[in-house]
């Protein structure tokens, strides 16, 4: 299985041989073994990219996302043609039914909200109001409990001031987290033969990403969380490799302990086969724990 984040952060050539992605810069050369990858961060625009490392990534199921000159996500690689890819997972998928996909999003959004509420509770804030709002929820989210929290979330964890919209260094260091969190779901989603486009809640036509962003929701505040932790003023190379290395935190996923890329693996997984083998109930819970492990490792050049 893949674990590693590698980084791409100055002038560089990256480069394929002998199953290794080479990085070589102006002061030394970096050999990683490919099936070790599983997200290529391109944090420049001086790299370049040879064509071979990039369809070997994209074999491989490793993600690459590459950032613009402000430093954030712009693009990243979907693989068109995977192995477990077939007509009939396709035509599943777009079938679905609206049962089964209000089921999951209820549960997910459910998550969310819990996630939301220990987060706040974490940071010594008074969630009173955001849990009366959640004992609101009624089935499918039809009241829109969801942006009524958000709004008093986000107020409540940063400042009563707080505009989610607005540009501001703590809004870049959430949608920089978030656009690691997406691309990290995407590739799962792919990986299980499944296409990104086609939601269960999200249904925007000129979006690629509705159902990673569906199924990312429960995993945002493990962002919000550290970003409230942080005192910073720009989104420095630092914070993003903060939050890039939030991919190794160690959490609980459904009373298991494991690690954030590891734990959206799963979910990823379990949030499928429930799509595909569906039954009465679906649960997602998720609690943070507080700890990195040792292991935790991240490349960066």
């Amino acid at each position: 299985m893949s674990w590693r984040t590698v980084v791409i952060s100055q002038h560089a050539k990256v480069s394929y041989s002998g199953r290794k992605i080479v990085v070589q810069t102006k002061d030394a050369t970096h050999q990683v073994p490919i099936d070790d990858i599983q997200i290529l961060l391109v944090a420049t625009t001086q790299a370049v990219l040879t064509a071979s490392a990039i369809t070997e990534l994209s074999e491989a199921g490793a993600k690459i996302i590459f950032t613009g000159k402000d430093g954030n996500p712009t693009c990243e690689t979907i693989a068109d043609y995977p192995g477990n890819r077939s007509l009939a997972s396709i035509q599943q998928q777009v079938e679905w039914g609206t049962g089964l996909k209000e089921t999951l999003w209820t549960a997910i959004i459910q998550a969310k909200i819990a996630m939301q509420i220990q987060c706040a509770q974490l940071l010594g804030k008074d969630i009173e109001d955001l849990t009366t709002e959640a004992d609101a929820m009624v089935f499918a989210d039809r009241t829109n409990r969801e942006a009524v929290i958000a709004r008093k979330y986000f107020q409540l964890v940063f400042d009563k001031d707080f505009v989610r919209t607005e540009y501001s260094p703590i809004n870049a260091a959430l949608n920089y987290g978030y656009s690691l969190l997406l691309s990290a779901v995407n590739r799962e989603i792919v990986c299980n033969g499944y296409l990104t486009q086609f939601g269960i809640h999200h249904h925007n036509g000129v979006s690629d990403f509705n159902l990673g962003s569906d199924l990312m929701e429960p995993f945002r505040p493990v962002i919000d969380y550290w970003v409230a932790h942080q005192k910073f003023n720009e989104l420095t190379p630092d914070v993003k490799f903060g939050l890039v290395e939030l991919l190794n935190l160690e959490l609980e996923y459904n009373g298991q302990i494991t690690i954030l890329r590891n734990a959206l693996t799963k979910h990823v997984q379990n949030c499928l086969k429930f799509m595909t083998t569906p039954k009465e109930e679906f649960d997602v819970k998720v609690v943070m724990t507080h700890e990195v492990p040792n292991n935790a490792l991240i490349s960066h050049v």
